[in-house]
């Protein structure tokens, strides 16, 4: 039945043009985080290199950002390159680490144009001085947008980042300017690199791998997921709303129970 529903109103989406017909704005989750994977067996499928998948995994990447700020979505984080991914080929490295600017570069007016905000979360060492270059004019260009912050993890690993929020904590303590019973969840939040965004309402992952894979632990405790077999180069339009609308059929509870299950 619901992919029934889900083929009709692609269909009418694909008529009308404009898909965001389908999406209530207010269902549509606040911060979706997406771990794109598949680039590389999506190359090989076609026996081309790796970093053929990589660059045709940032075409998804405009083609999603676009459909996320036209939704009202306001935050869309994606995991680029995470801390252990230094350990891959130095070629696909260096690759990767070039892609931010090329992408920046080429699509940079039509942030500027689509009110989108870049930002990016990750530990800045080891990053070459391009691509933090082409980043932080990116940030600085649309850094008035008020529309989607599109988000990028770079070089970001999630253990680190809760291992150095509590170091500082540790380190408050030990100064004496916070106390033992000034801990919570709160103070943990604000010690992360997603202070002041929403913890996200929708992870998706492509790909086919049903794991974290070391991406934003903390703030995913409540998130709903949605795994899907499709690579990361051939997800669409369509697969971002296919995952919005299944993210909206569900029902978040947040460890308490809702309407007719209190009774």
């Amino acid at each position: 039945m619901f992919n029934k529903l889900l083929k009709r109103n692609t269909d009418v989406v694909m008529e009308n043009k404009d898909r965001s017909v389908l999406i209530p704005n207010e269902e549509v989750p606040a911060h979706i985080a997406i771990i794109m994977d598949g680039n590389g067996r999506w190359a090989k499928k076609r026996s081309l290199p790796r970093v053929a998948g990589h660059h045709e995994g940032m075409k998804t990447v405009r083609k999603v950002t676009k459909l996320a700020n036209e939704l009202g979505v306001s935050v869309l984080t994606l995991y680029a390159f995470s801390t252990e991914n230094w350990k891959r080929p130095k070629i696909e490295v260096d690759f990767l680490m070039r892609l931010p600017e090329e992408f920046l570069t080429t699509f940079l007016p039509e942030l500027v144009k689509e009110n989108v905000r870049v930002e990016m979360m990750g530990y800045h060492e080891n990053l070459p001085t391009h691509t933090l270059k082409a980043i932080n004019k990116a940030k600085e260009a649309t850094k008035n947008n008020t529309g989607l912050i599109l988000n990028f993890a770079l070089n970001y690993g999630s253990r680190a980042e809760i291992v150095d929020a509590v170091k500082d904590i540790a380190a408050q303590v030990a100064e004496g300017t916070l106390t033992l019973d000034d801990i919570n969840e709160d103070l943990i939040t604000g010690g992360l690199m997603t202070k002041g965004l929403p913890e996200p309402d929708l992870l998706i992952r492509t790909s086919g791998e049903v794991r974290l894979s070391n991406f934003m632990l903390w703030q995913l405790a409540y998130t709903e997921f949605w795994f899907t077999e499709t690579l990361w180069p051939d997800f669409n339009e369509d697969s971002l709303l296919e995952a919005i609308q299944i993210y909206q059929n569900r029902n978040r509870r947040y460890g308490g129970l809702k309407g007719d299950e209190v009774k």
